[in-house]
């Protein structure tokens, strides 16, 4: 393995327990920054340090536009179940089932238009 791998996984864990420490003292200020782009950023800067070229990083944002959007159905509808007393973990399983099944209908429409 070369630096750059373990310079990749040092920034990205930092990053990661940085918002999980700040997600402790306010949840909404965690949520914005969790919001923030900022594993899609990194995921383009590697690839531009990895000298991908353009035409990849555009692929890769371009898709990465189309896959979000089945994942948005889940934080509206996590909290819903929270709220109406589902067990955390079999809420958060049945999120994931429907993220996944939208994940897979994303994927069915776009290899179609």
């Amino acid at each position: 393995m070369n630096a750059l791998f373990f310079v990749k996984t040092a920034v990205t864990v930092a990053i990661i327990i940085g918002v999980s420490e700040i997600v402790k003292r306010s949840p909404s200020i965690g949520a914005l920054i969790v919001a923030l782009p900022f594993t899609s950023i990194l995921v383009m800067v590697w690839m531009q340090v990895e000298g991908q070229g353009a035409n990849r990083i555009a692929a890769h944002s371009s898709a990465t536009f189309w896959y979000v959007l089945p994942t948005l159905p889940m934080f509206v509808i996590l909290p819903k179940l929270l709220d109406a007393r589902w067990n955390f973990y079999v809420a958060l399983v049945a999120c994931c089932a429907l993220t996944t099944v939208l994940f897979f209908s994303m994927e069915w429409f776009l290899e179609r238009h």
